[in-house]
């Protein structure tokens, strides 16, 4: 070949390449660009980038519908031993609340786009029953709280199993993931119980309250502090931490589903943000650091560490 014929081909190839470089618009087959934009290759063998895919959290979703047990229905918030739906952390309305609905769509949007099938004193054996009525609004966002009243019964042996536990969360997600397989899921930590005990056990009408029955198997005997209460107690903590881990597990392998990360169970319940009339559950302050809560993680650019 002559030199000056083969000078020319390199020079050509040398343009081409850096073309390629200048434009950005080719990959050769086989290679990656590392803009994390999805990919896909022609019919002459050469991958072009595509419009990216749309991320799976949105963090401004448009509808919302809870699901829970009651503290997600504001029970003894409002009066006693009473729903207050309005002063759910989740759906409300009461504006000293700001709910997450609230928070997410504006207060007019809210009443009209979010659902409360949340019911009081649910167990999570209910759970799936609630996710199907939810999936049928075809929420964008699903809020979950429920695993109270599977460690409040009246004795620890009547607490939820572990393994029941998980076989009805697992059965909740693919109930909804049958009718809304788009709807992200976003999931709370079950409180922290002897935390709320240790708080709300310093008022008197509060216990007097829990006589009638609230969480016996946490609240039961509230003074009591020989060794059968307290491991009574532990036994207690150490279920609703068994629960929590079920709620990370289960959440992390869907990938519309969000965990608080135990943002819920580590938060330090004051008197001032517990039911003055049970001294248990959220009262409305309590119910607005919920929604603060859930606001973060829900808007955040990823899930909690």
């Amino acid at each position: 070949m002559p030199e000056r014929l083969a000078r020319r081909r390199r020079h050509a190839g040398a343009a081409a390449l850096a073309a390629l470089s200048l434009t950005g618009g080719l990959t050769l087959a086989g290679c990656s660009s590392g803009s994390g934009e999805a990919e896909e290759r022609g019919s002459d063998g050469v991958r072009r980038a595509s419009p990216a895919a749309a991320p799976l959290w949105d963090r401004t979703p448009a509808s919302l519908a809870a699901v829970g047990d009651s503290i997600t229905r504001g029970f003894d918030a409002c009066s006693v031993l009473a729903d207050c739906p309005e002063a759910s952390w989740a759906t409300g309305t009461d504006s000293g609340v700001r709910s997450l609905a609230v928070r997410l769509l504006g207060a007019a949007k809210a009443a009209t786009h979010s659902w409360n099938h949340a019911v009081s004193g649910a167990r999570i054996a209910q759970l799936p029953e609630q996710m199907a009525l939810a999936a049928r609004e075809k929420p964008e966002l699903v809020t979950v709280m429920i695993g109270a009243n599977d460690a409040c019964r009246d004795s620890v042996r009547l607490m939820t199993p572990v393994a029941d536990f998980r076989a009805s969360f697992e059965a909740s997600m693919r109930q909804l993931r049958a009718t809304a397989p788009q709807a992200q899921v976003y999931v709370s930590s079950v409180p922290d119980l002897k935390r709320l005990w240790s708080t709300g056990r310093t008022n008197e009408l509060g216990k007097q309250i829990w006589k009638l029955g609230i969480c016996r198997s946490m609240l039961g005997d509230a003074d009591n502090m020989d060794a059968a209460a307290v491991a009574r107690r532990d036994t207690v903590q150490r279920r609703v931490v068994a629960f929590n881990e079920v709620l990370q597990d289960v959440c992390a392998k869907d990938r519309r589903c969000r965990y608080d990360g135990g943002a819920v169970f580590d938060y330090r319940f004051t008197g001032k943000q517990l039911s003055r009339w049970d001294w248990f559950h959220p009262g409305r302050d309590g119910q607005a650091r919920l929604a603060e809560i859930a606001y973060h993680n829900v808007t955040a650019v990823g899930p909690p560490a």
